[in-house]
């Protein structure tokens, strides 16, 4: 997205753009400038459904007809239908969106949205010798009217959360020979300088000496060292809130000793560190987007792999705090990373935690792979993170912290274990987790099923996800909510 070009235009100049797209509702005026009636548009079976593109020929600019449903358009589905635009038109990669058909919309917040939608629409991940990905070159929209202040201020907040977005796809998308955890810490020093961030890496010897048993434990049979990377975002006024972030960062994940069946599953196990990409693409974002919100994340890298040296199903670990965890099964790994970053969130006494993490596969079997589940110790805390999922189209769906279900936990010989029983996993690998963060507000995301998508639908490509980043910056920069 380096070389992208994004602007706002009162109107197009020959060569500008090689596709424009022109929104067209179910009902009321068409766009003059599309050079075709409603009556011949329904002919061709175009409705103005959201979902629904029909390109117009003639000419070297390709016009499109672009549905999106109802007038008054939310930012989803303007995301989406500039989503469908952008795959519409593959084979060209100067777009212009053109907003006149957009009638009774707020232009700033449709700007970001359509941003959003186009740009990430057309991301594409490789590391083939010959590149085939077609991204954009530009993109323009289009107000006709000559009052694009609020125009350019929505496209430059949608090409910030965009680039973020594109960041926590690229780092879940890498090969995990590419993105080990000592590579991941330089990633984040190198973002360090142009973001407006602070980092401090955490290697094996230092981990040693906080008593990250988790982390040690999980990195126990890998070559590759572990890495905690601590990452601080301050802004330049007295911040009203301090929110801490914890990320699960395993940067591929065999099962340990519990070792993960033979299917396709292993080849997606590259983006087991999602939490912890996500965080940092989100916080690389935060300083562009004027939070004024204090913010520390925790990322947790490690590979979980099965050797002689690897942790055994019974042995003990000792986490961050004190709390000794038998180990029941070695494929439950995230919460033992995550749970050492807890309680350093705690010490370093943020007023709320998040954590985000592709935790289990039952969430999955849950609630599928567009809905991420959350739970949490605090009403007002799942509450923003809800509100900031609908916001951004990562819709979050509260599940219970069932305390009935702790039992599940109990160790005969350390303080828990680190698995229940066969059935509601989701919930008993929260009950885990709460056992490290004591009195202070927190919620946790588990992104198991939304990480990942099999297929392309709107601006969700084939791959990585992505998923938190987008949520991560709404919280962040909403952060703490009026009357927390």
């Amino acid at each position: 997205m380096s070389n992208l070009s994004i602007a706002a235009a009162t109107e197009l100049k020959d060569g500008m753009a090689d596709a424009i797209g022109y929104f067209v509702a179910p009902d009321g005026p068409v766009p003059a400038e599309l050079g075709i009636d409603r009556a011949a548009l329904i002919a061709c079976g175009f409705e103005g459904k959201a979902g629904q593109c029909l390109l117009v020929p003639g000419g070297d600019v390709v016009k499109v007809a672009v549905g999106y449903g109802v007038p008054h358009a939310g930012a989803t589905a303007l995301r989406d239908a500039a989503a469908t635009f952008a795959r519409a038109v593959p084979g060209r990669t100067r777009l212009a969106l053109h907003l006149a058909g957009l009638a009774d919309v707020d232009r700033t917040t449709a700007s970001e949205a359509l941003v959003q939608g186009a740009v990430l629409a057309r991301y594409y991940f490789s590391v083939a010798q010959h590149d085939t990905g077609t991204g954009l070159d530009a993109l323009y929209l289009v107000c006709g009217d000559g009052d694009l202040a609020p125009v350019e201020s929505g496209a430059e907040r949608g090409r910030v959360i965009a680039a973020a977005t594109a960041l926590g796809r690229d780092l879940a998308n890498c090969p995990a020979g590419y993105l080990t955890a000592t590579r991941m810490a330089q990633v984040a020093e190198e973002l360090a300088d142009r973001a407006g961030l602070t980092v401090e890496v955490f290697d094996k010897a230092a981990l040693i000496e906080l008593g990250c048993g988790g982390l040690l434990g999980v990195n126990a049979g890998s070559v590759e060292p572990p890495a905690m990377v601590k990452i601080s975002y301050r802004p330049d006024t007295d911040p009203p809130g301090h929110l801490g972030l914890v990320g699960k960062g395993v940067m591929y994940d065999s099962g340990g000793i519990a070792l993960k069946g033979a299917d396709a599953t292993h080849a997606t196990m590259k983006n087991d560190m999602t939490g912890a990409g996500v965080i940092l693409a989100a916080m690389s974002a935060l300083r562009d987007l004027g939070c004024r919100t204090a913010v520390t994340g925790w990322l947790m890298c490690t590979d979980n792999m099965p050797s002689g040296s690897a942790t055994r199903l019974g042995d003990v670990l000792t986490m961050r705090g004190g709390k000794r965890v038998e180990v029941l099964n070695t494929d439950a790994e995230g919460r033992l990373v995550m749970a050492d970053a807890l309680v350093l969130a705690t010490e370093d006494r943020v007023d709320a935690i998040v954590d985000i993490a592709t935790l289990t596969g039952q969430c999955l079997r849950t609630l599928g792979t567009e809905i991420a589940g959350v739970m949490g110790n605090d009403a007002a805390l799942i509450g923003e993170v809800r509100a900031a999922g609908d916001a951004t189209d990562e819709p979050v769906w509260e599940l219970p912290l069932a305390t009935r279900y702790r039992n599940q936990l109990d160790s005969d010989v350390a303080d828990l274990t680190n698995m229940g029983g066969p059935n509601a996993g989701s919930i008993t690998a929260a009950l885990f987790l709460a056992e490290f963060v004591g009195d202070t507000p927190w919620a946790h995301i588990d992104i198991a099923g939304t990480a990942q998508a099999d297929a392309p639908r709107t601006w969700r490509n084939k791959g990585a996800t992505g998923f938190g980043t987008p949520l991560l910056i709404e919280l962040a920069t909403h952060f703490p909510a009026s009357g927390r």
